[in-house]
């Protein structure tokens, strides 16, 4: 079984439902990342929003969130990632689940500047490829210092594709331990939209049996993103505006080799504490049947995205 059929949300919300509450109460977690998991979810299920929705990322643009799809807001999304063992990361706009599915998606914004997609043209996905993989070796003796099991880069599971009319990046890797069976390795499916001040990344976290299905939800977010007026990327000044210091293959092979500590983070919270991680869903009772019931209304709501850029990075 993959770590993401374990995370599931919404196969952890069944459990949660057959579960009486008696038992719900016995079954409190004692444990302290398990506590802290019950309470992140607890937070989250006060401030989450369900689609449909318009949701306000910053100042930079707007997200319709379908019907089928919830959204976790920072600061409780970033309480999440910490439960499972994330550090804070003052990017990171929120989390999207669906209502029913086994994946997660992490949306960021980064103020790069303006990133040139000239190197499109002419880039080697085998030469990508081989560079991504150096650099998660390297990444690997970091996340052995902290006790994260080392993963590595095994294949495309999509090789990269950019759009040049809508300034749309779209690749995803199959990682996978390096020591140990993992019978259904982990797939990232990582999608970019490009403005005039940086780019939104928005990442899903899913697993190789999942990602022919699963992909088109990650295309249905990027696709219902829209970068708002003076923010486009068409927008552009280069009189006035910044340049980002990379190019769009360093979304790929360099800035993304850190991020696929993903991977490792969670495999290793679910390896010691995924019972616990279960129990801390099911003592939540009637929050979870709130955080978990859709809402029917008569049209999108805007709901605003207040960014604090004010955490210490850390970064994963």
């Amino acid at each position: 079984m993959s770590y993401l059929r374990i995370f599931s949300i919404s196969a952890l919300l069944s459990a949660s439902l057959a579960v009486p509450a008696q038992a719900q109460q016995s079954s409190a977690p004692t444990d302290p990342r398990a506590v802290a998991l019950q309470a992140a979810y607890d937070a989250a299920a006060k401030v989450k929003t369900d689609g449909p929705a318009v949701i306000h990322l910053n100042d930079q643009a707007d997200l319709k969130l379908p019907a089928n799809q919830i959204y976790i807001p920072m600061p409780e999304a970033g309480r999440i990632m910490q439960a499972m063992g994330n550090h804070n990361d003052p990017t990171t706009l929120g989390l999207i689940f669906p209502r029913e599915g086994q994946w997660m998606a992490v949306a960021k914004w980064e103020k790069s500047g303006y990133i040139k997609d000239d190197d499109a043209k002419n880039w080697n996905a085998d030469d990508l490829l081989k560079s991504l993989k150096e650099g998660t070796e390297e990444q690997n003796k970091e996340r052995e210092k902290m006790g994260i099991p080392a993963i590595m880069v095994d294949r495309w599971a999509e090789a990269p594709r950019y759009d040049a009319a809508s300034h749309r990046l779209v690749w995803s890797i199959l990682a996978k331990l390096k020591q140990g069976e993992d019978p259904d390795p982990g797939v990232n499916y990582n999608t970019y939209a490009l403005g005039r001040e940086g780019y939104i990344s928005v990442n899903m976290i899913t697993s190789a049996s999942q990602i022919a299905t699963d992909k088109a939800q990650a295309q249905t977010i990027l696709d219902s993103l829209q970068f708002n007026e003076s923010k486009r990327y068409a927008d552009f000044n280069p009189a006035t505006d910044k340049v980002a210091e990379y190019g769009l293959a360093a979304l790929i092979a360099g800035v993304a080799a850190k991020k696929l500590g993903f991977f490792a983070i969670i495999v290793a919270f679910l390896a010691k504490f995924a019972k616990l991680a279960i129990a801390g869903v099911i003592g939540l009772g009637m929050a979870a049947r709130k955080f978990f019931s859709k809402k029917e209304e008569d049209a999108p709501v805007a709901v605003p995205q207040d960014h604090n850029n004010d955490q210490p990075k850390t970064g994963t």
